[in-house]
């Protein structure tokens, strides 16, 4: 008799890849369930673009392949990491203008890649797996339980039949059904915090003429009272231009119109500049709205809600891409998790310790983040002046381009090794930023974007 546990895990996105992968890896008989009849395939280019995913939106927006990615990828299935660089993934080390790193900069690095294309080699790695079986097609119907004062999960209910497990893993994103079923079979009701943000997501893809010469311009970001901006480069030439605007804001309907997009892209300078490269188009206009921060424990004051069932990835925790922390706080747990002993009666326990220590204060990060700019963005649309943030909070990103003690403060925040307030809260980064502003008395704070007035005229007024 096979002694290793039987581990189910719902939903084959890359959350339950990684963690299938990382699982099968120490030995454990996994079985990944996927609701989609296809997996990836090696037409990267033609999925990304072509491959219908309704309930996936954000395959199709940009991604920040952080620190926490590298690492554990590197660490836990070194040939993934080498498969993404293969397909045309690239390290961006963030300190990389101030010369070769030190070795205490080593994690800085972000991973410039599509999502697809570390979908693709988790897939492949998974498929590759002896110990995993991937049954695409295979939408989980209900759980498997046995009843008591707190259920026990027992396997999960499919269309094909039952699938008993030793531990089963709820990787099935913002849409899980897990919650429902589990309060069928009796369970207490989930611990939930939740705040909508009212913010909606338009990004659109092009890829460099990569045969003619080019110099990769600065991607500077830029955030007015009411919309927000970015530059996304990725791999094998290709990079995305990315807007955020309220849901309340009339003019947003007026971006899903290509010609008005890329238009309104180059009201920012480093849109201007990135859309001057030899260029063409690769994607329509991509909108994803609706993303509020969510999360959500199985465990309360009186202890596990369930027994043989923990979530994972969107479906525990969920934030404003804004930040780009969705992967990582998935790969961390993942990672977590395949260290753990799965049939352990304190796993949930310790699981859940686990998630407020090491991933609920980048929730937290991105919900004080979030509030503020609300705030600033109905102001905006209200007509109420705004009131520009204190210099010194300004200052730091552009001290950060001369000084590379607050520069890797920056960066240790990006690569979400460090909070803010760990990173920022020093006497020693306070004092330079200081020093910084009584260098250069003109600096008034950062360039403004496109006056609401210039806004409107590009876009319409909805």
């Amino acid at each position: 008799m096979n002694s290793h546990p039987h581990i189910a895990i719902i939903g084959g996105g890359i959350t339950g890849l990684a963690a299938a992968l990382f699982l099968g890896r120490q030995g454990h008989r996994v079985t990944l369930l996927e609701r989609e009849a296809r997996a990836v395939s090696s037409d990267l280019d033609g999925d990304f673009v072509a491959w219908n995913r309704p309930s996936t939106p954000q395959a199709l927006q940009p991604h920040l392949l952080r620190a926490p990615i590298r690492n554990v990828l590197r660490a836990a299935a070194p040939d993934v990491y080498a498969e993404l660089l293969s397909l045309g993934a690239t390290e961006h080390h963030d300190l990389a203008a101030f010369g070769p790193s030190l070795p205490e900069d080593v994690d800085l690095v972000t991973l410039r890649a599509r999502r697809i294309l570390l979908e693709a080699a988790l897939s492949r790695a998974v498929q590759a797996e002896p110990t995993v079986t991937l049954r695409t097609d295979t939408p989980v119907t209900g759980l498997l339980t046995n009843p008591g004062e707190v259920p026990r999960v027992t396997g999960v209910r499919t269309a094909a039949g039952d699938i008993t497990a030793d531990l089963t893993l709820d990787a099935a994103g913002r849409r899980s059904h897990v919650h429902r079923w589990l309060a069928a079979a009796g369970a207490r009701p989930p611990v939930t915090e939740l705040q909508r943000t009212g913010i909606a997501y338009f990004c659109r893809w092009y890829r460099i003429d990569q045969t003619k010469p080019y110099t990769e311009p600065p991607r500077t970001g830029c955030l007015t009272p009411y919309v927000a901006f970015g530059v996304f480069p990725a791999d094998n030439g290709c990079f995305a231009l990315a807007v955020s605007i309220s849901v309340e804001d009339p003019t947003r309907t007026a971006l899903r119109d290509p010609e008005v997009y890329d238009a309104a892209a180059r009201l920012f300078p480093s849109g201007a500049a990135w859309l001057a490269l030899p260029h063409q188009p690769v994607s329509d206009v991509q909108i994803m709205a609706g993303l509020p921060n969510l999360w959500t424990a199985l465990h309360d004051d009186q202890g596990p809600q369930v027994h043989g069932l923990l979530s994972i990835g969107d479906s525990a925790i969920h934030t404003n891409p804004t930040l780009g922390q969705g992967i990582s706080l998935a790969i961390l747990a993942a990672d977590w998790l395949a260290r753990q002993d799965p049939v352990d009666p304190g796993l949930p326990t310790a699981y859940h310790q686990f998630r407020v220590d090491t991933l609920r204060p980048w929730f937290d990060t991105q919900v004080g983040i979030d509030r503020a700019r609300q705030d600033q963005v109905r102001d905006a649309l209200r007509g109420v002046p705004d009131v520009p943030a204190p210099l010194e909070r300004s200052a730091l990103s552009f001290c950060a381009e001369q000084d590379i003690v607050v520069a890797r403060a920056r960066a240790q925040v990006a690569q979400m090794l460090r909070t803010p307030p760990q990173a920022y809260a020093t006497p020693e980064i306070q004092d330079r930023v200081g020093a910084w502003l009584r260098a250069n008395p003109e600096f008034t704070g950062p360039p403004p974007g496109p006056s609401r007035e210039l806004w409107e005229q590009t876009v319409g007024r909805g």
